[in-house]
């Protein structure tokens, strides 16, 4: 499975708002502390705040900010902002094609490969929905310099 590197961007700007403070960012400001395309990072930024984890602040000194705490935010839920919450795997009933499905007889039970990539799926989710962005902050504060590098480059 790949995940676009959008899903990563979100993530560490999500972050980055948090260990900023309360007050909001501009989509440049966060863009350039990265040296990202300004018009990338905004695209996932209205996605963001389409999934109301961030909110679009207007006015010379707007920008954006967090909508909620970090424990409120998954990485289930940027990754569903960012990616969508579509299924990653799609059965299109292969084993009912070519000379297989020829030979055999109609399947009168659900395809046993669809069921597993199910499993996981719901496994990965779950994993994911488990873990919230404090979760991850928490760890970056154990690294005395992170919330200082950030702080300086966000200014």
């Amino acid at each position: 499975m790949r995940m676009a590197k959008g899903v990563e961007w979100a993530l560490h700007t999500l972050l980055n708002l948090d260990m900023i403070g309360g007050g909001p960012v501009g989509s440049g400001q966060l863009a350039e502390a990265h040296g990202l395309s300004p018009s990338y990072l905004n695209k996932q930024l209205q996605q963001l705040a389409r999934a109301e984890l961030v909110v679009s602040v207007p006015g010379p000194r707007g920008g954006f900010r967090l909508a909620k705490p970090l424990e409120a935010i998954t990485l289930l839920d940027v990754v569903e902002a960012i990616e969508g919450g579509t299924q990653l795997f799609h059965c299109t009933e292969i084993r009912c094609c070519g000379k297989i499905g020829e030979l055999s007889p109609p399947p009168t039970d659900a395809c046993a490969v669809n069921a597993a990539m199910r499993r996981a799926e719901q496994a990965w989710r779950q994993a994911l929905s488990a873990q919230s962005l404090a979760d991850i902050r928490a760890e970056l504060d154990r690294t005395p310099m992170t919330r200082q590098v950030v702080r300086s480059a966000l200014n």
